[in-house]
């Protein structure tokens, strides 16, 4: 069930942590990440949760970024939903005409950003979306049929990121596949598109099966024709984030938005994603109730990729396998061993465990309850909700998820099932380096079990197998460019800084 609580109880919390934090102005800006530009009440997450983390994070973002965020502000604010501008350029989407190279549509163009697949890729792809429109200068919409709208807070001052539900090209929105007829892909295939002559939109399927032809929208090349159209349509359930460094102009921009390469997602998760109140009343009761007197808090994100979903046994060996061997969690200790190794003053550890199953968290309870272990220390497992099986759409299940993501990411270290996007969010939202579980096979628990990321970046689980250009054909896409380089766990990409 979810639990409400009163505005009130948030800020008695609030002014309590705040009084024992040292924290300026600044800080409560993350740096200037965040406009002061907002009424607190309205989304008490935005100014708010910073004072939650057990650290301020050490990744500051750059001048450039937050110089660009405050003028992307302003272009929305001309530009988003009611404004002339965005009367004016939907109207040339009544109809399906070819457009002149020469015609202007003034400083307005689009980028519209479909609802796909689970909460995890869709804030993955969110953030990826609204990173290509930064670098392009359009203007990113959210498609508002499902729920994003009663989970997130609107993210810039005075206007909407939310697309109206009147949007002309929402009556195509079930055909929007490869076999469209204006999907990019499929018209670079067709050798019907070129420079003079181009439709008012674009569909651009980044799915985990696209094609090529389809993942050659992020080249340069590519690039200078679809600039052309003012609406691109975007369908996504993957994080293609570090394809767009493939493109020599987008690399240059990238580098002065993001010196630090491993913080795209950090940032402009920090930036976009707000829970609204009723998800962060969630957030916020059971930190304070479980998980903010510990001495350490550890996160563990578990997914089973099967139809059943469920428990297994050689997934549990694999969790407790990976935590003990990297010293995260103790081992037990023999009934002689307790007697001495006991501390006069333990060290207290709260375990937040996230899974669709809840056998999981039960099984590491009375692990650590029925016997003693080698450090002493007192292990506490929570998990917030076991749902049994995911509920993409429900309301209340994905205001759940957006809960567990966030409180996973207040913890001090986590480690996070492979190929999850669910984990990817947590981690790189709270800025940390996770321990990667490998994907199991054969029912067996692998060896080593897991293994500790250098890079906190999501990974783009389905990327191009070449770079842009002719000479690159032949190159694999790990091997472009240094700081693009494949997943340490899984086949993909992500980003790592370059030392």
């Amino acid at each position: 069930m979810l639990l409400s609580f009163s505005n009130n109880f948030n800020n008695k919390l609030f002014a309590a942590t705040i009084n024992d934090e040292s924290e300026t102005p600044g800080d409560r800006l993350i740096g200037g990440l965040l406009t002061a530009n907002f009424d607190e009440g309205s989304c008490l997450s935005r100014y708010h949760k910073t004072f939650l983390y057990r650290k301020p994070s050490p990744y500051k973002p750059s001048e450039y970024l937050v110089s660009k965020l405050r003028s992307y502000e302003m272009r929305h604010k001309r530009c988003g939903p009611g404004t002339k501008a965005y009367k004016e350029a939907t109207k040339h989407l009544s109809h399906d005409e070819n457009y002149n190279a020469s015609k202007s549509d003034g400083e307005c163009r689009y980028v519209v950003w479909l609802a796909d697949y689970g909460l995890g890729n869709r804030l993955l792809t969110l953030a990826s979306v609204f990173l290509y429109a930064l670098l392009t200068d359009r203007i990113i919409l959210v498609d508002n049929r499902k729920d994003i709208g009663d989970l997130l807070c609107e993210p810039f001052p005075g206007t909407s990121w939310l697309l109206p539900l009147d949007f002309p090209l929402m009556k195509y929105a079930d055909g929007y596949h490869k076999g469209y007829s204006r999907c990019y892909g499929t018209m670079l295939e067709n050798h019907s598109i070129n420079s003079t002559s181009f439709p008012p939109h674009l569909y651009m399927h980044n799915l985990h099966d696209s094609r090529d032809s389809d993942k050659m929208f992020f080249c340069q090349k590519d690039q200078s024709l679809i600039d052309k159209v003012p609406w691109l349509i975007f369908r996504a359930n993957v994080y293609f984030v570090p394809s767009l460094w493939f493109n020599p102009t987008f690399q240059t921009e990238l580098t002065k938005l993001f010196p630090q390469k491993e913080t795209v997602f950090h940032h402009l998760g920090r930036y976009l994603f707000h829970p609204k109140n009723q998800v962060w009343d969630i957030v916020t009761k059971y930190y304070h109730d479980h998980l903010s007197k510990a001495d350490e808090r550890l996160g563990i994100q578990i997914r089973v990729f099967r139809d059943q979903g469920g428990y297994y046994q050689h997934v549990m060996d694999q969790v407790i396998s990976c935590t003990q061997r990297e010293k995260l969690l103790p081992e037990l200790a023999t009934q002689e061993e307790s007697k001495v190794n006991i501390s006069n003053i333990p060290k207290s550890k709260a375990v937040l465990v996230t899974s669709l199953s809840p056998e999981y968290s039960k099984k590491l309870e009375n692990m650590f309850s029925e016997r003693a272990n080698m450090t002493g220390e007192i292990i506490k497992v929570y998990q917030p909700s076991g749902e049994r099986y995911q509920q993409t759409d429900k309301k209340v299940h994905d205001q759940k998820a957006l809960a567990e993501m966030y409180l996973l990411s207040l913890t001090d270290n986590i480690v996070a099932s492979s190929r999850s996007t669910f984990g990817y969010v947590a981690y790189s939202l709270g800025g940390l380096k996770p321990w990667l579980l490998y994907l199991p096979n054969d029912n067996k628990a692998p060896d080593p079990p897991c293994v500790r990321s250098t890079s906190m970046e999501p990974c783009f689980l389905t990327p191009p197998t070449h770079g842009c250009e002719p000479d690159a054909w032949g190159t694999e896409s790990g091997k472009v460019v240094p700081f693009v380089r494949y997943c340490e766990d899984i086949w993909g990409l992500k980003l790592f800084d370059e030392l």
